[in-house]
């Protein structure tokens, strides 16, 4: 290819402000580029929370947003996932100590499908009986917060650090805990993508109905 040909495909390109949803102040998370602005559709874009707030030591923590809509100059997002960095967790392990974690993928009060992983940390090792009691813990917070709060107001919870708090004050009861972390949030379906797969499941036990 030559350089005048690579030189127009360049100029063809354009460049667009990526934003963040309102949660996050429409902050700008930086730029992207596309020939066509149809590319530019379910693109994820990574940051930190560190870089959004202008705080280094929120660095560990890796945000992930999708992009919904295009405007004239600017792309719009939605956030798709929260994650603690393999360093930072690896940091918090202690010899002699457990590390207690939990998987639940659960309903939000406006119909988002979620999976929260919470880890607690504890001072010294607990056995198999604390842990569980720990683990049951973290499970009955998480899954009650996220039920009794929209999708929103679950990443609020958890960017702010208000429910790993919450898990941590129940917790600690159990067994003495040293940190009490989410280590992730991912969004795995939107209110209209679980009511089509509603939809779905619903259709398929009707056919499997026998008709004497």
């Amino acid at each position: 290819m030559s350089d005048r040909s690579v030189s127009k495909q360049s100029q063809e390109k354009k460049w667009y402000t990526v934003i963040a949803p309102e949660q996050f102040d429409r902050a700008e998370l930086g730029e992207t580029t596309a020939d066509e602005p149809e590319q530019l559709y379910n693109r994820t874009i990574e940051t930190t929370l560190g870089e959004l707030q202008d705080n280094a030591s929120e660095n560990n923590t890796k945000l992930t947003f999708r992009i919904t809509d295009v405007g004239s100059d600017a792309v719009y997002t939605e956030f798709v996932e929260h994650e603690l960095t393999r360093d930072y967790l690896r940091s918090l392990v202690r010899h002699g100590s457990s590390k207690i974690e939990s998987f639940e993928t659960i309903l939000t009060s406006d119909d988002y499908r979620i999976q929260i992983q919470p880890v607690a940390f504890t001072t010294k090792k607990a056995d198999h009986s604390q842990e569980r009691a720990i683990r049951r813990t973290m499970t009955d917070i998480v899954r009650e917060t996220a039920q009794e709060h929209t999708f929103n107001e679950v990443i609020d919870s958890i960017v702010e650090g208000r429910l790993s708090s919450a898990i941590y004050a129940e917790a600690k009861t159990i067994y003495p805990l040293r940190r009490v972390e989410i280590q992730k949030l991912t969004l795995e379906a939107r209110p209209d993508e679980v009511a089509e797969e509603e939809d779905t499941s619903v259709d398929v036990a009707e056919d499997d109905v026998d008709v004497e």
